[in-house]
């Protein structure tokens, strides 16, 4: 009887992750992976001593795995993981409501960890937890529907069809459009990195409140979509393949700039 009881708990922790994973556990490694590849020799050196030599596609998903720890300040920082907006809204007004979201949210812990990361005096598990916390909060900022509306929870209320199995445009977004394509991390991130210019064209010159209006602009092509027919297959995958791959690939390049920045100098 423990034995089952056991393997019920089991199975209802791994769904209630894949339910709240941004980008899923693939589309994070992905995205880990195509950092890793472009990090600078004293970042990469600064982030062994962190991590040694494991990889930080390891790592990349370990702030959704903590929301079902059983201490109450990891279990807590679920809202970390998205910031709600209203929808289509200009520049200047997109970071008018960050700057005056909570500070229980994507926007704003981002933030506070990328500075407190910089610190010097940190314990072992404080420098570990934090660059955690990057490799992942900056990926969710790159998942369209974590920039979503809080009416429908980005989308997890909005109810589709993918394939003839019940959906929300959410997981769609997650992992659906990623796992169809069937690469590996390691394969994914191989295929998309192909550009040497990329890094200028996507990393270089932006910040991350632009970053987030470019999630923001895309949520609201999303939503305006899927309004308009929610039975998803070929056709929108055809459609939104190229965007979804785009995400993974400017979190990535992005994810590499962050890190050579804090862990580089």
């Amino acid at each position: 009887m423990k034995t089952i009881l056991k393997l019920v708990i089991i199975c209802v922790l791994s769904l209630t992750h894949e339910a709240a994973n941004a980008w899923g556990m693939t589309g994070h490694r992905v995205i880990a992976e195509i950092a890793e590849q472009h990090l600078k020799k004293k970042a990469k050196k600064n982030i062994k001593k962190i991590i040694g030599n494991q990889k930080l596609a390891y790592w990349s998903n370990w702030a959704d795995f903590i929301k079902s720890d059983p201490d109450p300040v990891l279990n807590a920082t679920g809202s970390w993981h998205f910031v709600n907006a209203p929808a289509n809204l200009t520049y200047e007004a997109f970071v008018k409501v960050l700057h005056e979201s909570s500070e229980d949210n994507l926007y704003k812990a981002y933030l506070r960890i990328k500075e407190e990361a910089r610190r010097k005096d940190l314990s072992q598990k404080e420098k570990e937890q934090n660059l955690y916390f990057i490799v992942h909060l900056l990926a969710d900022a790159h998942q369209p529907l974590h920039v979503g509306r809080e009416e429908d929870l980005g989308g997890n209320k909005i109810e589709v069809e993918f394939f003839g199995r019940k959906a929300n445009i959410h997981r769609v977004w997650d992992s659906d459009l990623v796992d169809n394509e069937k690469y590996s991390f390691t394969e994914y991130a191989s295929v998309l990195n192909i550009n040497k210019y990329d890094y200028q064209k996507y990393a270089a010159h932006s910040s991350f409140e632009e970053w987030l209006y470019g999630s923001h602009q895309m949520a609201n092509i999303i939503y305006d979509e899927v309004a308009k027919n929610a039975n998803l297959r070929y056709e929108y995958i055809y459609q939104n393949k190229y965007r979804m791959e785009e995400c993974l690939l400017k979190a990535g390049l992005r994810l590499a700039k962050e890190l050579n920045e804090i862990y580089g100098k």
